[in-house]
C-alpha cells in the first residue's frame, strides 16, 4: 500500500472515529444516511459509487474522489469503466475538473498497483 493511500485511510478512520465519538445525533444520522445511500438497491453498489465519483470530480473534492476510487475498485469497476466515468465528469464539470482528473488517475494507478 502506498504511503499516500495508507495516510488517507488512517486519517479518515481516525477522524471518523473522533467525529462519531462526539455523539452528535445530526452528524451520526448524516453519516448513516451517506452509508445507506451507497448500499445496493434498485441500483447496484458499483454504479452508485461511480455516480459518487462523478459528483466528487465535478465538486472537486479530492478526499471524496479518493474514497470513491477505492470503493469503485472494491466493487470491481474496471479501468475502462473508470475512464468513462472520468469522461462524464469532465463533460459535466468542464475544464476546471482537469486538475482533479489528473490526481484521480494518479491515485487510481496507486490503487491498481496495490491490488
Amino acid at each position: 500500500m502506498s504511503n499516500k493511500l495508507k495516510e488517507f485511510r488512517e486519517f479518515r478512520e481516525r477522524m471518523n472515529e473522533a467525529i462519531l465519538g462526539a455523539d452528535n445525533l445530526v452528524i451520526k444520522r448524516f453519516f448513516n444516511l451517506d452509508s445507506q445511500a451507497y448500499q445496493a438497491g434498485a441500483i447496484d453498489a458499483a454504479t452508485k459509487e461511480m455516480l459518487g465519483l462523478v459528483a466528487s470530480l465535478v465538486l472537486r473534492c479530492d478526499d471524496c474522489i479518493t474514497y470513491h476510487l477505492i470503493r469503485c475498485k472494491e466493487e470491481g469497476v474496471s479501468r475502462e469503466q473508470f475512464f468513462e466515468v472520468f469522461s462524464i465528469a469532465l463533460v459535466v464539470g468542464g475544464s476546471i475538473v482537469i486538475p482533479h482528473l489528473r490526481r484521480a488517475v494518479d491515485r487510481l494507478e496507486e490503487i491498481e498497483a496495490e491490488a
